[in-house]
């Protein structure tokens, strides 16, 4: 297989090769022989059985998946969907997921696809159990959902953390403090994603009654949480992942965006973790009038931390004429000045990430109970935080490729796996192992899911739509306006058959307020316009009564995630991303991989322009096809990579889904350049768009595709450099 997998960049097709290749290798771990062909389908049903048990009498896996008839799962497994996997995401689930014993592999694919299901269906009434279990192996091991790596990692353990993401928020006082702390340290020995928000902690100078003393403020504490954070290992598998978050009034905002650079005291960088502003919407209307801001400590304006919108910024102005009356301490600063160093730091370090307070807590359906004080490490999620409850949310991504047929949407298959993967994921909030008391209490109280996408790329390139296209934009829209009406149903039903989350009631969706009509509360909020179509499409109002009717089951649904593992497993492009290079190497903790387009050789062949001097051009161009004249310009703008689309256009492609979405997405930002001016316009082309979040600010690199197989008489110096 290793032979196979080094001349994939030549064919996609050596990727199937390397794959078939791989599992031979697995049946002889596995089964601790090479299986004939006519024997496969009987032995692989028997691997399965024996997985189980030996799984079980090691403590592997749950005891509780003995309950299940064993014969009735081995007869349901399809092992011809073996064929699925590509290279990639076969030796990804061998390196990383499937279960070892002293160091052998004892689960093959199907196997495991199994025990996912199985381990996500324990909590469903015995009758049914296996047919659960059966149907959720089906939307899974079709690829056509995929759980989120924790599920993947866990599901069937004894010890079952399935969730992805975990919010906290820090109060102003030391033994919450280390209490946070050393709770971050469970969540992420379990897996867990991390989202912190600092903002209470008071400023640099700041007395401190107690010891009749000032405080260092809030840049120590995370200083500390960085190396809490790097200590963990989650799951043993991969470095703990944290994102700290800083409302842009703190009094320390200024040192919090120097985080993450290179150069100044140690002491006061945080080069492993993650950081964001948590942008209030009165900021940029400072910058845009190219007004004053000021920067308060705290301890002293403690509601501004529990307000937004017109509430926030009448506030915000009470503060400003206190300070004015030299009553609390203060710093004014040029709002424009502060946003171009926030774009500066962005550009030079990638932190700290720019998410949006009032559009993310505007817009919540749990407004009626709590703000949201941040998002998650992955800046998708929008949940409410507390001293007394840690959010937490269960994630899972439909492959949007795996439900084009023909160049169409095919609508009931999508209805029948958004409904599947809705009841999995409010599965896992019965199953879970929660790290934490305040992880359990918000779960079980709120009930929130986050039901993503990916495969957006390879979705629109089966419907031979350029991304660069309006109706690109359509496609966004109409394709998540699907998804969130079936979602919301699905969650109906669930809410009839096991009743509805606990603080419905009071909820935007008893309220008859859905995420489709959100966009209208930010609007009068901001008293600006957001520019974003509002045309629906479905039936909404039958479906409002219908859960007016029966409540919903779970206080938060959607939420689009990265992806990047997943998507890899399922042999689809990460998220709602660009394709990033038609020919590049993808790096993880699996390996090195050349990744290369297929669907662009599939029409290269098609019209007869794939050989060797193609391979070689394409190779030589880093997977640009811009620059090849063979190519036709169709093809040219089908093709298009993220750095060769223009980022506000993928904005409002972003904007045009979202309207749907009752939490967010992780959207990349994509800059070819350096102008300032144009990363500035990015950003306020996302706020005017209403965007709740953004993610990674992705720059274009000096790295290449290894190019020492290139004829260097034809291409001359084959590491050549663009001029960007």
């Amino acid at each position: 297989y290793m032979a196979a997998s080094a001349i994939i960049e030549r064919d996609p097709a050596y990727s199937k090769v390397a794959a078939r290749f791989l599992m031979q290798k697995l049946f002889r771990e596995a089964i601790g022989r090479a299986a004939q062909e006519h024997e496969k389908d009987t032995v692989y049903r028997q691997a399965f059985a024996n997985a189980i048990s030996m799984g079980v009498e090691k403590g592997y896996f749950d005891e509780r998946l003995l309950s299940f008839n064993l014969q009735t799962l081995q007869a349901a497994l399809v092992p011809e969907r073996d064929e699925l996997f590509d290279y990639i995401g076969l030796y990804s689930l061998q390196r990383r997921y499937f279960r070892r014993h002293e160091g052998v592999v004892f689960e093959l694919p199907q196997t495991f696809w199994m025990r996912i299901a199985m381990g996500l269906a324990l909590g469903e009434p015995e009758d049914v159990r296996e047919d659960r279990a059966i149907a959720f192996y089906n939307s899974i091991s079709l690829m056509r959902y995929m759980p989120s790596t924790p599920t993947l990692f866990h599901s069937g353990f004894p010890t079952a953390q399935l969730s992805s993401c975990y919010l906290n928020t820090v109060d102003d006082e030391l033994q919450h403090i280390f209490k946070c702390l050393g709770d971050n340290a469970q969540l992420a020995k379990w897996a867990g994603g991390i989202g912190t928000d600092w903002t209470a902690i008071r400023g640099t100078g700041a007395y401190i009654n107690s010891i009749k003393a000032t405080g260092q403020g809030v840049i120590p504490y995370l200083k500390i949480a960085n190396d809490v954070v790097t200590a963990i290992t989650r799951s043993g598998i991969r470095r703990g992942g944290k994102c700290a978050y800083l409302e842009t009034w703190h009094y320390d905002i200024e040192d919090f965006l120097d985080l993450r650079r290179n150069t100044g005291d140690e002491r006061r960088r945080t080069h492993d973790m993650n950081t964001a502003n948590w942008i209030p919407d009165l900021l940029i209307k400072r910058v845009k009038e190219d007004a004053q801001w000021t920067l308060f400590s705290p301890h002293q304006t403690p509601d501004l931390h529990e307000l937004y919108g017109q509430a926030f910024e009448k506030r915000y102005r009470e503060y400003e004429d206190i300070a004015d009356r030299g009553e609390i301490m203060y710093k004014r600063v040029s709002a424009k000045q502060l946003w171009r160093k926030m774009l500066t730091r962005l550009f030079e370090t990638g932190h700290p990430w720019l998410t949006f307070k009032d559009p993310c807590n505007v817009r919540s359906p749990q407004d009626h109970v709590g703000v949201v004080h941040s998002s998650n490490l992955c800046t998708e999620i929008t949940l409410n935080t507390s001293a007394e409850e840690t959010a937490v949310c269960n994630l899972g991504s439909i492959n949007c490729a795996a439900h084009i047929d023909n160049g169409q949407v095919q609508e009931e298959k999508l209805r029948e796996t958004v409904r599947e993967a809705v009841r999995m994921l409010d599965n896992v909030i019965d199953l879970n192992f929660y790290p934490t008391q305040e992880a359990k209490t918000a779960n079980m109280r709120h009930r929130p899911v986050g039901l993503g996408i990916m495969g957006f790329q390879d979705a629109l390139y089966k419907c031979n739509i350029p991304f660069s296209s309006e109706q690109a934009r359509e496609f966004a829209d109409t394709l998540m306006e699907k998804i969130s009406y079936y979602a919301i149903e699905a969650s109906a039903d669930l809410a009839r058959e096991r009743g509805a989350y606990e603080t419905f009631s009071g909820s935007k969706w008893d309220r008859g307020i859905f995420p489709c009509d959100t966009l209208d509360l930010l609007e009068q909020e901001r008293g600006t316009p957001i520019d974003v179509d509002r045309t629906k499409r479905l039936a909404w109002d039958d479906l409002k009564a219908y859960v007016k009717q029966h409540g919903i089951r779970n206080s938060n649904l959607m939420a689009i995630a990265p992806t990047a593992t997943i998507s890899m497993i399922a042999g689809c492009y990460p998220s709602i991303e660009p394709i990033y290079k038609n020919m590049y190497v993808k790096s993880n903790v699996s390996g090195d991989f050349t990744v290369i387009n297929a669907y662009l050789i599939d029409d290269l062949k098609a019209r007869g322009l794939w050989d060797t001097q193609m391979y070689e051009e394409l190779k030589f161009h880093d997977g640009e096809c811009g620059p090849i004249d063979r190519i036709p310009e169709d093809i040219k703008e089908k093709y298009r990579t993220a750095f060769d689309l223009d980022s506000e256009w993928l904005i409002r492609v972003t904007a045009a889904r979202g309207k749907w979405i009752d939490q967010s997405q992780s959207h990349n930002v994509f800059l070819k350049g350096v102008s300032g001016k144009k990363l500035s316009a990015i950003y306020m082309t996302a706020y005017d768009c209403g965007l709740k979040t953004t993610y990674y600010l992705r720059t274009l690199g000096a790295s290449q595709i290894e190019k020492s197989t290139l004829d260097q008489s034809k291409y001359g110096a084959t590491q050549k450099r663009s001029n960007v």
